[in-house]
């Protein structure tokens, strides 16, 4: 037979195995829970901002990550170049340098469009 303290041992050591095993569970599922709320959401913001710098045209008006504000005139891989205020001051910047686009170059042309049929 089986005496009280084996017993005991054995009861206490099981759970002790228990006890490791949530542990473990419990810290896979903190990280898992740290990059739902915190990698992915970052990952995603940047996948947006560099589709938006692939997709600058010519026309379109930007806001630098310095507050500079102008019109796109030339674009190459890596770079652009922006006419800036009224002096039209042309400044050339890294894509990276992009923060948004206040107004496609799209939007440009619809508004456009409606002003010569006016005039008609």
């Amino acid at each position: 037979m089986l005496s009280l303290s084996t017993l005991l041992t054995s009861t206490t050591a099981a759970a002790g195995n228990w006890q490791t095993y949530g542990s473990i569970i419990l810290i896979v599922l903190m990280l898992a829970a740290m990059y739902f709320i915190m990698i992915r959401p970052q990952r995603k913001q940047e996948k947006e901002a560099q589709d938006m710098r692939n997709g600058l045209q010519v026309g379109d008006e930007i806001v630098t990550i310095g507050g500079i504000v102008g019109i796109i005139i030339s674009i190459t891989d890596e770079t652009i170049t922006i006419i800036s205020s009224r002096d039209k001051t042309r400044i050339q910047f890294l894509k990276t340098a992009v923060s948004r686009v206040q107004v496609p170059a799209a939007e440009k042309e619809e508004e456009k469009k409606p002003d010569k049929e006016k005039d008609k």
